[in-house]
């Protein structure tokens, strides 16, 4: 019998149509009285109409909200809190938004009500992170979870293809990651594979048919268990490389996971075969590199790190900047990272 430990966060989930509007406000209530709202300039009108029934409890809100967050968003939304004498935030956006929320959290040990609205699976974790100096620095604490999260399908029907694809994709990384990682319990693998279920199948929908509830559902349901496994196993391989180019180079997350998923998982299929087996199954393909690949074709996500902006010229360097931070030696990382610039899939063997 296979000896494990598996430990549980704790905080609630509220999840299924119309929940951000039907429980927002029981959902607060239990945990504070003065609420920052914490989402982007893009999506403030739809935080701010979310929050209207809260009325004069929103003392305040913070919408400068950056990817990676840059330490002095973090220093910002800090301030706001303490002006507006808050004693709880809600976070209504993607994943840098409850970022941003998470960043003050672990200082001012606030609690945080989460509404996401794509599919990072930040929300269901303790890890956070801050951009300082161009390097992207992260943490784990419980401060940092949010108390909450309402899961609503129906706030995710606007978003366009592209961030569909690409935040999907992050979520998939997530599982694919929870998978390989040698001290992954099974239970955490049940939850990973099962998220790799749900959303090959909800993204494949939700692209093709946006205002599918029942594709952006099962969107969303991975992307919760994306989370959750994430949480219980922490980032893998993937994740930290995500990490390093985004912040040196100001890559967006999501789209980065996207072309560096298959990639990495090449890789450690070619070292232990049987590693990713499971994904593989479900996706219905011998390798499970390849049908990740080829989900990322079929929904739309970009597939060379040119396509997101990366200088070309700075292969060399982000090579020494991604094996001083992984456990790669810097011959290895350098080939991944040209490869996988260059998106000509079937041109690559790893190892």
């Amino acid at each position: 019998m296979r000896a494990f430990r598996y430990q549980t966060l704790p905080g609630r989930v509220v999840f299924g149509p119309g929940s951000a509007h039907r429980a927002l406000v029981s959902e607060v209530d239990d945990l504070g009285t003065r609420v920052l709202l914490i989402t982007t300039k893009r999506a403030e009108p739809l935080a701010t109409e979310l929050a209207m029934p809260l009325g004069e409890r929103v003392v305040g809100v913070f919408a400068e909200v950056q990817e990676h967050v840059p330490q002095e968003i973090a220093e910002a939304a800090r301030t706001a809190v303490h002006e507006a004498r808050a004693d709880c935030m809600l976070s209504i956006g993607g994943g840098s938004v409850v970022g941003t929320a998470k960043a003050v959290a672990v200082e001012a040990r606030l609690p945080i009500v989460a509404v996401p609205t794509t599919y990072s699976g930040s929300e269901m974790t303790p890890t956070w992170g801050l951009t300082v100096g161009g390097r992207k620095r992260t943490g784990r604490s419980p401060h940092a979870r949010p108390r909450s999260v309402l899961y609503d399908p129906e706030l995710t029907t606007t978003l366009p293809p592209g961030i569909t694809a690409a935040s999907g994709m992050n979520a998939l990384a997530h599982c694919v990651g929870a998978c390989y990682l040698p001290d992954t319990d099974p239970i955490t693998e049940l939850l990973a594979v099962e998220g790799v279920r749900a959303l090959a199948a909800g993204l494949s929908e939700a692209v093709r048919e946006p205002d599918d509830l029942d594709a952006r559902g099962d969107a969303l349901y991975g992307a919760y268990l994306a989370g959750t496994a994430l949480a219980a196993v922490g980032p893998a391989t993937q994740h930290r490389i995500c990490h390093v180019l985004g912040g040196a180079y100001g890559l967006p997350h999501g789209p980065t996971h996207a072309v560096l998923l298959p990639y990495v998982a090449a890789l450690v299929e070619a070292d232990r075969p049987d590693a990713l087996r499971k994904v593989a199954d479900v996706l219905g393909a011998l390798r499970a590199a390849d049908g990740l690949r080829e989900l990322a074709e079929r929904i739309g996500a970009p597939t060379s790190l040119a396509e997101l902006g990366m200088p070309a010229d700075d292969l060399d360097d982000a090579a020494r900047l991604v094996a001083a931070q992984v456990p790669a030696a810097e011959a290895v990382a350098h080939e991944l990272l040209r490869v996988a610039y260059d998106g000509r899939w079937t041109e690559w063997t790893p190892g």
